[in-house]
C-alpha cells in the first residue's frame, strides 16, 4: 500500500465540535458516521436526497489550530453537478456523500442536515407591555380637490392626519407619492396609511384604498453567539404571531467570540464572510416567520435587533478586530436605526432596523435588552442578573447603583467541549438524579416526560434513543455526582475500587457511566468536569468581582436569564457553585430576557429610548484587566467553592466530605480518605 493511500487528515465538524483523523479519500458522510456526527442521509449516499448537505470552511481557524486549503475536499463530481443543475445547491454547499476529504478541513453541518435538528428553546415571555410602536396604521378621510384651493393631494392628506389624528410634521417618499393620487381616488378619498416615526416627525410609508385590515408586523431578534431567536409580532396588538430560532452560522468560523475576532484578523475579508453568513441566515429566518404567520414580508415594517458587541458589529458590517484587545473600543455604543434593506433583509421597502445601544466593549445590546426586561435599576433588593450563554452578561445592583460585566464562559454550557455533549434537541439528557446509596443515575431527555427507570422509557424516547447530554443536563449531572459522593470538592471522580462499576478507567482518570443506550455509553469524563468547572468558575468570578466593586459579600436575589439559563435547576446551580449563595426561593428564571427586552423595544418606542438613557448610567467593570478576577476564578474551581460560605445551600443539601486521589487507574487510584481537621 502506498504512503499516499495511508495518509490521514484531521476533520473537525461544527457545531458539535467533534474531530478525528480519517483516511484520505473518505467521503464526508462516512467520516461523520465514524465520528458520531449528526449528519442526515435518506438515500444511503447515492446523491439523490441531498439531506447530507454540508458547508466546508476555508482559511485559518486558530481555535482549532488548523488552516484549511481550498482543495481540502475533492472537486465537484458529476453527481453533485447533476443535482445542482436540477435542484440547485446553496453557494458553498457540498453533498456529504460525494465530497471526499483530501486535507485537514473544518465542516459545518447546517441545522437542516442534522438528524436531530436543533430545538432552540428561547421563547417570548409573558409580560405586560404598553403598546407604542414606531409604526402604526390609521384610517383617514381626505378632502377632495377644490378648484379654489390649490393644495396638492399629499398636503390635504397631511392636513387630514393633523385634524383627525393630531399627527404633525408628515413626510412621504417618492414610491408612495407616485401611487398616492390613484389610491385616494380608488378609495373615494378614504385611505389607510402606515406611518412611521422618524427623528424629524412622521413618514407615510404605505397607503391602501379604503379601510384596510392587513397586519403590520415587526421583528424582535436576539442574535446570540450560538443561537438566533426571533419573534414576529403584530404591532397593533402586541401578539406574538410566530417564534423561530436557528443556529448562528458563524459557529463555523469559531465557537466563541474571540475565535471569530481572530478569524477576522487572520483572514482578509473574514469579517465580511461572517457578516454575510449572519445576514443571510436572518433573511431566511424572516421568510420562515412570515410563512408561519401567514403574512407577506412586505407586511414587516420594523425590526429590533440585539446581540453582544461582536455580533452587533458583524451584523452592522463593522470589522470587530478592535474588540480583540484592550481598550476594547466599540465603533459606536449608541443606538442605531437603519434601513433594513441596507442589512440585506427583505421586508417592507421602508422597513427600519433598530439596534439597541451597547454598554461597553464586552457588554452589548443584548445586555441592554436584558436590562430593559429585568430593570435592575428599579429593584429594591440587591439583585444579581446573569444572562447565561457562550459569553455571559452579568448585572448587580438595585435602585442605588447598577454594575455590569461580561464573563467568557465559553461554549461548554451549550454542550460543546463535553465528550457526550450536544445542543438541546430531542434525545438529549436534560435532567439527572443519582441515588446516593447505589450511585446509579436515572435521566430524563428532551421530548420525553418519563425517567429512564420508568416502564416504557425506551419506547417513549424512540428509535433514536438517548443521543447525548445538553447544558442543563451536564450541570445536574455534576451537581448530583457531588451530592452522591461520586466526585469530590476538587471535581475529581472516584475510582472503581471505591465506587464500583458506575465508573470506568480512561487512561489515568475515571469516567462516570451516566446512561447506556444500546451500544452507546453516555459518560461524564474527568475532562468534561474540568471544562464545566472552567465555565462555571468564570461565571462565578464575574459575579464576585461585581460584589467586590459594590462592597458586598452577599446578594438578596438571583435571576438566571438566557435560553439555557431558563432550564437550570437553582439547587444544582448552587451545588455546582455557578452562583453565589442565596435563598433558593429567591433564585428565579427570566427565560430569554434579551429576546423579551427586544420585544419591549419593538412594541414601545418610549421604552426603546429610555433604555438608551439607563445604560449610560450603568457602571462597567472590565474582567479582563481586573487582577482579582483570576483569584476569584481559581477559588471557584472547587465545588461549590474553595472558601465562600454557602449557608443557604447547607439548609437544602449535605455535600459529602470526601477526597479522591487524582491518579485514576493506578494501584491506589481513587481511594477515599477523610479530611483531617
Amino acid at each position: 500500500m502506498s504512503d499516499e493511500q495511508t495518509d490521514t487528515h484531521l476533520v473537525i465538524f461544527t457545531p458539535s465540535g467533534k474531530r478525528g483523523r480519517v483516511a484520505s479519500g473518505t467521503p464526508v458522510l462516512q467520516a461523520a458516521r465514524q465520528l458520531g456526527v449528526d449528519l442526515d442521509s435518506v438515500c444511503g449516499g447515492r446523491g439523490i436526497c441531498s439531506k447530507c448537505q454540508v458547508s466546508p470552511g476555508v482559511g485559518s481557524f486558530p481555535k482549532h489550530g488548523v488552516t484549511v486549503a481550498a482543495d481540502a475536499l475533492s472537486p465537484f463530481n458529476k453527481v453533485e453537478a447533476r443535482y445542482d443543475e436540477k435542484r440547485g445547491l446553496a453557494p458553498g454547499r457540498r453533498l456529504g456523500c460525494q465530497a471526499q476529504i483530501q486535507g485537514d478541513v473544518v465542516i459545518d453541518v447546517p441545522p437542516e442536515s442534522q438528524v436531530h435538528r436543533q430545538v432552540v428553546r428561547k421563547r417570548a415571555e409573558a409580560r405586560d407591555i404598553v403598546l407604542d410602536p414606531a409604526t402604526r396604521m390609521l384610517f383617514v378621510e381626505v378632502a377632495e380637490p377644490d378648484m379654489h384651493r390649490p393644495e396638492g393631494d399629499f398636503e390635504r392628506l397631511a392636513a387630514a392626519l393633523a385634524a383627525q389624528w393630531q399627527i404633525e410634521q408628515v413626510s412621504v417618499g417618492l414610491p408612495v407619492l407616485a401611487r398616492l393620487q390613484a389610491t385616494l381616488r380608488a378609495g373615494k378619498w378614504q385611505v389607510t396609511v402606515a406611518l412611521q416615526r422618524r427623528t424629524d416627525g412622521w413618514k407615510v410609508v404605505e397607503i391602501w384604498p379604503g379601510y384596510h385590515e392587513t397586519r403590520i408586523c415587526g421583528l424582535a431578534v436576539d442574535i446570540g453567539s450560538t443561537t438566533i431567536a426571533a419573534h414576529l409580532c403584530d404591532l397593533s396588538t402586541g401578539e406574538v404571531l410566530a417564534s423561530q430560532g436557528l443556529m448562528n452560522p458563524q459557529i463555523r468560523f469559531g465557537e466563541d467570540l474571540m475565535s471569530r475576532v481572530s478569524y477576522a484578523q487572520l483572514n482578509p475579508g473574514g469579517a465580511g464572510e461572517m457578516t454575510h453568513a449572519v445576514r443571510e441566515a436572518l433573511d431566511k429566518l424572516i421568510g420562515a416567520l412570515a410563512e408561519e404567520a401567514g403574512v407577506a414580508r412586505e407586511d414587516i415594517f420594523e425590526g429590533v435587533f440585539v446581540g453582544n458587541p461582536v455580533m452587533h458589529h458583524l451584523f452592522l458590517g463593522i470589522d470587530p478586530v478592535e474588540l480583540g484587545w484592550a481598550p476594547f473600543a466599540l465603533a459606536t455604543s449608541g443606538p442605531q436605526r437603519v434601513p433594513a434593506s441596507e442589512l440585506g433583509l427583505h421586508m417592507h421597502p421602508e422597513a427600519r432596523a433598530a439596534i439597541l445601544p451597547c454598554i461597553a466593549g464586552h457588554v452589548g445590546a443584548d445586555a441592554a435588552a436584558v436590562a430593559l426586561s429585568e430593570a435592575p435599576e428599579a429593584q429594591e433588593e440587591l439583585t444579581l442578573i446573569i444572562d447565561v450563554g457562550t459569553n455571559a452578561e452579568i448585572f448587580l445592583g438595585n435602585r442605588d447603583k447598577v454594575l455590569a460585566c461580561s464573563s467568557p464562559t465559553g461554549p461548554a454550557f451549550e454542550g460543546a467541549q463535553v465528550s457526550s455533549g450536544q445542543r438541546a434537541a430531542p434525545g438529549a439528557i436534560e435532567r439527572v438524579r443519582i441515588d446516593p446509596e447505589t450511585r446509579r443515575a436515572k435521566v430524563r431527555v428532551i421530548g420525553c416526560e418519563l425517567w429512564s427507570d420508568e416502564p416504557g422509557f425506551a419506547e417513549a424516547v424512540g428509535a433514536g434513543g438517548v443521543t447525548g447530554i445538553c447544558g442543563s443536563g451536564i450541570i445536574e449531572a455534576l451537581a448530583e455526582m457531588r451530592l452522591a459522593g461520586v466526585m469530590d470538592k476538587r471535581g475529581i471522580i472516584g475510582s472503581a475500587e471505591v465506587l464500583g462499576d458506575v465508573v470506568f478507567a480512561e487512561g489515568r482518570t475515571w469516567s462516570y457511566r451516566l446512561h447506556v443506550s444500546g451500544e452507546r455509553v453516555i459518560a461524564v469524563t474527568q475532562n468534561d468536569v474540568q471544562q464545566i468547572l472552567f465555565a462555571k468558575a468564570a461565571l462565578y468570578a464575574g459575579a464576585r468581582l461585581l460584589m467586590d466593586q459594590l462592597g458586598v459579600d452577599h446578594v438578596e436575589r438571583v435571576v438566571l436569564a438566557g435560553a439555557f439559563g431558563a432550564h437550570i435547576s437553582p439547587l444544582h446551580a448552587m451545588v455546582l457553585g455557578m452562583i453565589p449563595d442565596c435563598p433558593l426561593e429567591k433564585v428565579s428564571s427570566a427565560g430569554n430576557a434579551a429576546g423579551t427586552g427586544a420585544r419591549i423595544a419593538l412594541l414601545n418606542l418610549s421604552e426603546r429610548r429610555r433604555i438608551a438613557e439607563v445604560v449610560r448610567k450603568v457602571e462597567k467593570v472590565e474582567t479582563a484587566v481586573e487582577p482579582r478576577f483570576q483569584e476569584h476564578f481559581v477559588d471557584a474551581m472547587r465545588v461549590p467553592h474553595e472558601n465562600a460560605p454557602y449557608p443557604n445551600l447547607a439548609a437544602h443539601a449535605v455535600l459529602p466530605d470526601i477526597r479522591f486521589e487524582t491518579a485514576g487507574g493506578g494501584e491506589d487510584g481513587g481511594r477515599r480518605r477523610r479530611r483531617r481537621g
